[in-house]
Formats: C-alpha cells, sequence, structure tokens
C-alpha cells in the first residue's frame, strides 16, 4: 500500500505551501503565540532564503538554528547543503517543521528549551554542540532570549564560527555599535571581544506572524578573539564589563575606586593609559581586557565572581 503523501512535506528545493495553510494548522492544534518565548515567526519564503545564503556557508558545514518555529527557515538552510540541528521548544511546532521537512537526511531535532536558566545552556543542548568541530549558529532568535543566548554561546570551549541571527533592530544595533556610541555596553564588549560584528539586511515587520512592533535586522558576527585569551581571562573581563556598565554614567575612576579602592584604582589606570574622567563607553573591548588582566582587578575578584557565569 503506497504512503498517502503529507501535504506539508516538501522534496529539496519545492517551494513550500502557502503560510495560510500552515497558520490554518497552527489554529487546529491550539497553538497562540507568546510573548514570554518571544515568539515572531518569519514568514515570508524570499526573507527567509535571504537570511540562509547571506551566512555564506559552505554545503556540509554544520549549522544550529535556535527557535525552528515551523520549519521555514530550517528548510532554507537545508536546501543549501549544510547540516542542520534544528532546536524547538514547543512539540506542535517542531511537529510541523518535521512535517515539512520529512525524509531530509541532512537534519536532526531537538526539542528543548536552549537556556536552562539566565546564564546556562541547556544540557540537552550542550551535549548535542560539538566540542571541536567548526559550527555556526543561523537563526531568527526569539526576542526574549537573543541576547543571553549569544553572549553564551561565545563563551563555551568551541564556539561557533560565526553567528548570523535575525534580531530586534535594537539589539542589533547593541550587537554592532562601536565604543564611543550610546548603544556601546556590556553585550557589545562580550561579543567584541571574540567576534567582528556588522549590521545585516533589514526584515520588516509585516513579514513576521505575528507582527512584532519593532524593526528587526540580521547581525553577523564573525569569530576574531585576541590570541591567549583563556577561560579565566573571559570571567575576569566580564566582571569587569558589568561593573562599569551597570554604573555607564560614573567616571570609570569612580567606579573602579569603588572596586578596587582609590589609590590602586589610579595606578591601573594611569598604568594603562585611561583617563579616569572618562565613561566606560570609551573603552574598547581589548582597553578592558588589559584592565581586566592586570593584578589589581584579578586580586579584586572573591572565588564567588570567578565562578559566576557569563
Amino acid at each position: 500500500m503506497s504512503r498517502v503523501p503529507d501535504p506539508f512535506e516538501t522534496s529539496a528545493g519545492a517551494r513550500r505551501p502557502p503560510w495560510a495553510v500552515f497558520r490554518a494548522e497552527l489554529e487546529a492544534l491550539g497553538f497562540r503565540p507568546t510573548k514570554t518565548l518571544g515568539q515572531n515567526f518569519l514568514v515570508d519564503p524570499n526573507a527567509a532564503r535571504s537570511i540562509a545564503v547571506d551566512a555564506g556557508l559552505s554545503p556540509g558545514t554544520r549549522v544550529l538554528e535556535i527557535g525552528t518555529g515551523c520549519g521555514f527557515l530550517t528548510l532554507e538552510l537545508a536546501d543549501l547543503g549544510l547540516e542542520v540541528l534544528g532546536v524547538e521548544i514547543d512539540e506542535r511546532l517542531l511537529a510541523v517543521a518535521q512535517r515539512l521537512l520529512a525524509g531530509r537526511p541532512n537534519l536532526r531535532w531537538l526539542r528543548t528549551d536552549a537556556l536552562a536558566g539566565k546564564h546556562e545552556l541547556a544540557p540537552a543542548l550542550l551535549a548535542e554542540l560539538s566540542a571541536s568541530e567548526p559550527w555556526h549558529l543561523v537563526a531568527n532568535l526569539p526576542y526574549s532570549i537573543a541576547a543571553p543566548l549569544l553572549v553564551l554561546f561565545s563563551r563555551l570551549a568551541n564556539p561557533p564560527r560565526s553567528m548570523n541571527v535575525l534580531v530586534q533592530e535594537e539589539v542589533a544595533r547593541r550587537i554592532t555599535a562601536q565604543p564611543g556610541e550610546s548603544e556601546w555596553g556590556v553585550l557589545t564588549a562580550r561579543l567584541a571581544l571574540l567576534y567582528r560584528a556588522r549590521a545585516g539586511r533589514e526584515v520588516k515587520a509585516q513579514l513576521f506572524w505575528p507582527r512584532p512592533r519593532v524593526a528587526s535586522r540580521v547581525a553577523h558576527l564573525a569569530l576574531d578573539p585576541v590570541p591567549g585569551l583563556t577561560a579565566a581571562d573571559l570571567k575576569a573581563f566580564d566582571r569587569l564589563a558589568e561593573t562599569l556598565f551597570q554604573q555607564r554614567r560614573k567616571q570609570i575612576g569612580t567606579s573602579l575606586a569603588g572596586a578596587l579602592g582609590r589609590g590602586p584604582a589610579e595606578r591601573l589606570l594611569a598604568r594603562a593609559g585611561i583617563d579616569a574622567r572618562a565613561r566606560p563607553e570609551v573603552l574598547r573591548a581589548r582597553e578592558l581586557l588589559e584592565l581586566s588582566r592586570s593584578k589589581e582587578w584579578i586580586a579584586s575578584l572573591s572565588p564567588e565572581a570567578e565562578g559566576s557565569g557569563p
């Protein structure tokens, strides 16, 4: 007896069914997108295809996609010949994506929340990531978890070689900001220590369901770390960035004096050639790294601080 074809299933390179078909199926399943999970689905096939192509990855490359949804971006990544791990928290959405992409040999699926907490990736996800082979992130990230996810991925022992993510315009500006700009902050500094970032294409609000109230943009990050960085360097750097940017209106000298004492703070800044009256947003990532590697800053870190997450 022959198998009855699934109306959602597509062969390689085939056009997917119209969005209206998927929306009717989701309504039948009782699915409603939630703000808590940051669910805004990119339903335009041309936009999804552009994001996949703009990542610039060769066939056979390992790719992680967080927030698979119905599988629209997954479809474009698979058609490029990429080896994709699709992660989705909602079993109803994952079932739809699996039907759309049934039989594709270059896809794996994982149903889990990507985060096990604000400062920790889910163990099930960590178990699927390569400890040594190159891999990349390409995703329409759920708005609510985009920033912490990017930082956590960047702090892995084997971080993604590139991260190509669709995020809110505000988050994209923070990712791609330069020292001296108002958007330069703790997120920017943490990522800039390991990645070169650039802004990609804008994606209009009308291409999503439900339609978000904010603009969206792709951000591209390419791995380019400071040579010789250690896990201890990253922890010290992150703690310093938090200390300074949590008080971004204060002068650097004042913030450091609160953590180190006035004398050590003054000596450290003088040695680094940094004006104590400056604000933290003027410091480049490598200047922050120099401060965080100093004996004064290292001595100030408690065991609890050294063991904290990013």
